[in-house]
């Protein structure tokens, strides 16, 4: 800084330059391209504050330069992100502060002016500012100045991008003084007008600058943490009151004026894939408020100011001889936004709602809206009154819907299931036209358009009807439900192994889906475990002729698992003929999902002493044969949903039956595979072997697992000293940084469980690693961490303390490659120390 300002009063010609280098120098504090440690990286940062005063002089100095004065304003607002010392009252009066608010009347300067405006609101509320209370000298300033633009936003002749600047300060003044606002005093109330009228531009993209405010600012009247300082709850209460009944009439005006952000353009058809996009992103954005509107004004009150636009729009729809059906859309997405904040004993706008949807035109967009509004109050459905007699026309809308487009029939299908779920009392005397709705729709006859992703929905509607009737009924829907699913997979197993083993996954795939389906929801256990025995025949064919398909054995998988969660115990010899078949299967296919369906298995049996024999012989052959997969780094990398799927297996083995699994054979070897793994680049194959390891030391120090101390530190203390140091070097490389905090945990619960030992392993680990690439003192931090661990230390309260040996030796590849050269964890073979 000093040689800047000598340079500067010496080569006055070359001061452009040297204003480049004073707006640079800041922002160097937050680059981490350059590879410094984190202590230079504090300490430079310190150097920069202290020459906070000395740079805001010499930018003084140059507002005198003709033409250099955008240049200035953006050296001050660099500056101003990382200054903290300089005082309000100092600011307030500052002439760098004048300039700025000087040149937001100034076109040529608003973009500066605009960026150090919006930096000094910040610098107002940092956490390093003390307080809004210290702040109000400078707050005095800005505010009035910023607020004298308000006639801009309105302004015609303005150019776009100085409007969209120009909201982006009272965006800002709104975000950063939310809590001010929030008391409702007049002052705040004119500054919510004028995010009002930013709110009202016709410009989306300056609109929804101010959206993050009205949900900061609903959060801050209704969380109870914001009048804390009234005491008592009596006073709280009428203190939250009072400031609800202020902001209620900006809020419903902010509804009217979002509300019409979503409609339709009358060029949708025309639009680009990316400008569908935006336009689904713009409904999702002002749902959102009107979610936040419904915080303050009530569901009910925000429900009546979007009915009234519905019935005003419908009414414009008849009398205009061109039936614009845009706005009765928009005004009923509205309407399906709040559903949620909506009361489900709402008796005088609701009823209308839906006595008005079999009238709308039937038009696609909004059809696919009232299907979409149907399901979304189901819950409102089922607790009408039965004289309204809602429902029988409502689902005339939905099976409409079914046949109108893909579109219409996927959003039918969705609410169909709602509806199905909250009023199954209702429909479990009407099985027969739900069962001729959904044999029409799986069977593609009859002109309905659902896809057989969507078909799904409707599995799921009739399935959870099916398990609100009594059991011999039941069991004969069951039966029906299956039988569009099971026939067509008989049919092509009658045609032989050769013909089965030649089908399209996906022909056997979509019936598959819908079985799991089925057996996720019909909650009935007795009864699905008895349609499960009479189609385990099926699945056994595709087992046998398939295991060659990871498709179609992932979807066969999926089903088995929700059998076996669904029926629990009644299962039977079901269940030990399903284990026998992907034992036999695994060692041939190596079909991770197996593993996966194991674990479920696991699960639910684990703890089952009739059930340890089989078992055990489960988990032995499974894992017996995953090491053999399993050997080396680059196997894990070739197979990483196997080592995903394995180790989940494994931590679920701890869990639910560790009698089984730890004195067994396959413990150790295991343990050796997992310290082959653990550099694994896969995030979830990583985080199931870390988790397994933990899992370990867990069990190791907890009351319940004393029994199996003895074996697990056995294991642990023969391999401890390379365990640790592959630890280390995924710490400090091995690993990507996103692995921290998991590899972190393993680490500090090895030290927990065995203290001493650990430590001895973790500075013999480290002193492997040269100067060149962390200090003495670097050294002595981590081991500190450690020692604290193995004291007692809060495990959560240490992880974040390894950031920072982590962010020393990654810093720069030269770095790294030394770290990863010296600790070479993937070179590491475990020898057993006695």
């Amino acid at each position: 800084m000093s040689w800047l300002s000598n340079e500067m009063k010496s080569n006055p010609e070359y001061v452009p330059s040297f204003l480049e280098l004073l707006t640079v120098l800041p922002q160097e504090a937050y680059s981490y391209k350059i590879a410094a440690r984190p202590e230079r990286r504090r300490q430079f940062e310190k150097e920069l504050v202290s020459s906070a005063e000395v740079a805001l002089t010499l930018l003084t100095a140059c507002l005198g330069f003709d033409g250099l004065k955008e240049q200035v304003l953006e050296g001050f607002a660099s500056w101003l992100r990382l200054s903290h010392g300089v005082s309000a009252s100092t600011l307030a009066s500052h002439p760098l502060v004048h300039a700025a608010l000087s040149c937001l009347n100034s076109d040529q300067h608003l973009e500066a002016a605009v960026n150090v405006i919006s930096e000094l609101i910040h610098y107002t509320v940092s956490g390093n500012s003390g307080g809004i209370a210290t702040q109000l000298p400078l707050i005095h300033v800005l505010v009035p100045r910023v607020m004298s633009l308000k006639e801009q936003l309105k302004d015609p002749s303005k150019d776009e991008e100085d409007v969209k600047a120009i909201a982006r300060l009272f965006a800002d003044m709104g975000d950063s003084y939310v809590d001010l606002i929030a008391t409702g005093s007049d002052e705040a109330m004119l500054i919510v007008q004028a995010l009002l009228e930013v709110v009202s531009h016709p410009e989306f993209d300056i609109s929804s600058m101010t959206y993050n405010f009205w949900h900061s600012l609903q959060d801050n009247l209704t969380r109870r943490d914001s009048y804390m300082s009234y005491g008592s709850d009596a006073s709280i209460k009428i203190e939250r009151n009072r400031r609800l009944q202020i902001f209620r009439p900006p809020y419903e005006m902010l509804v009217s004026l979002v509300s019409f952000r979503v409609e339709y353009p009358e060029d949708y058809q025309d639009l680009s894939e990316e400008d569908h996009k935006d336009f689904k992103h713009t409904r999702y954005a002002v749902s959102d408020v009107l979610l936040d509107a419904t915080e303050v004004l009530g569901g009910e009150q925000t429900l009546k100011i979007l009915f009234l636009k519905l019935v005003q729009a419908v009414g414009n729809s008849e009398n205009d001889k061109s039936g614009k059906w845009q706005p009765v859309e928009a005004a009923l997405y509205c309407i399906q936004s709040i559903a949620k904040s909506v009361s489900t004993q709402e008796a005088e706008i609701l009823p209308q709602v839906m006595a008005l949807l079999p009238k709308l035109p039937h038009q696609l967009q909004l059809l696919q809206t009232a299907c979409s509004t149907i399901g979304a109050y189901s819950k409102w459905i089922d607790g009408a009154p039965v004289e309204l007699s809602v429902l029988p026309p409502l689902v005339d809308i939905l099976t409409r819907g079914m046949s109108a487009s893909e579109d219409t029939a996927a959003a039918a299908a969705i609410s169909f299931k709602y509806i199905c779920e909250d009023c199954r009392k209702k429909f479990s005397g009407s099985l027969d036209g739900l069962f001729h709705i959904y044999h029409i729709a799986i069977s593609g006859e009859g002109g309905y358009k659902v896809s057989a992703d969507d078909s799904i929905h409707l599995v799921e509607a009739l399935s959870v009807v099916i398990t609100e009737l009594p059991p011999e009924h039941a069991k004969r829907a069951l039966e029906l439900i299956c039988i569009p699913a099971i026939n067509p997979l008989e049919e092509l197993i009658n045609q032989g192994g050769a013909a089965l083993q030649q089908v399209p996954a996906r022909q056997l795939i979509v019936h598959i889906n819908r079985l799991a389906c089925i057996f996720r929801n019909v909650n009935l256990p007795e009864i699905v475990a008895d349609a499960i025995q009479r189609i385990w025949p099926v699945f056994k064919a595709i087992f046998d002729n398939r295991a060659w398909d990871m498709r179609t054995m992932e979807s066969l998988c999926r089903s088995c698992k929700y059998a076996v969660r669904t029926c629990g115990r009644y299962m039977g010899i079901t269940i030990g003929a399903m284990l026998e078949e992907i034992q036999a299967l695994y060692q041939q296919h190596n079909q991770s999902c197996f593993l996966y369906l194991s674990s479920e298995v696991i699960k639910i049996f684990g703890s089952d002493p009739s059930c340890a024999s089989y078992l055990r012989s489960l988990i032995e052959t499974l894992f017996s044969h995953t090491i053999k997969l399993l050997v080396t780094i680059q196997d894990f990398t070739a197979r990483p949903d196997i080592a995903d799927d394995c180790f989940l297996l494994a931590s679920r083995c701890i869990r639910y039956c560790p009698d089984l699994f730890v004195p067994s054979s396959i413990f150790p070897p295991l343990i050796d595979c997992t310290m082959i793994g653990i550099t694994i680049q896969h995030r979830d194959a990583c985080k199931s072997i870390l988790t397994f390891l933990s899992d370990v030391f867990d069990l190791a120090t907890s009351s319940a697992g004393a029994k199996y101390q003895a074996i697990i530190n056995d294991i642990i203390l023969r391999r401890g000293a390379t365990l640790t140091r592959i630890l280390i070097a995924s710490l400090t490389g091995a690993l990507p940084s996103s692995r921290l905090e998991e590899v972190a945990y393993v680490l500090l619960s090895l030290t927990r469980t065995y203290g001493a030992s650990v430590l001895d392993w973790a500075k013999e680990s480290i002193s492997l690693v040269p100067p060149t690439a962390i200090t003495e003192a670097e050294r002595s931090n981590f081991l500190r961490v450690l020692s604290d661990a193995a004291s007692g230390s809060s495990i959560s309260a240490l992880t974040d303390k390894f950031e920072e040996l982590s962010e020393v030796c990654r810093r720069n590849r030269t770095v790294q490659d030394i770290v990863q050269g010296a600790l070479r964890p993937l070179d590491l073979n475990f020898t057993t120390v006695t």
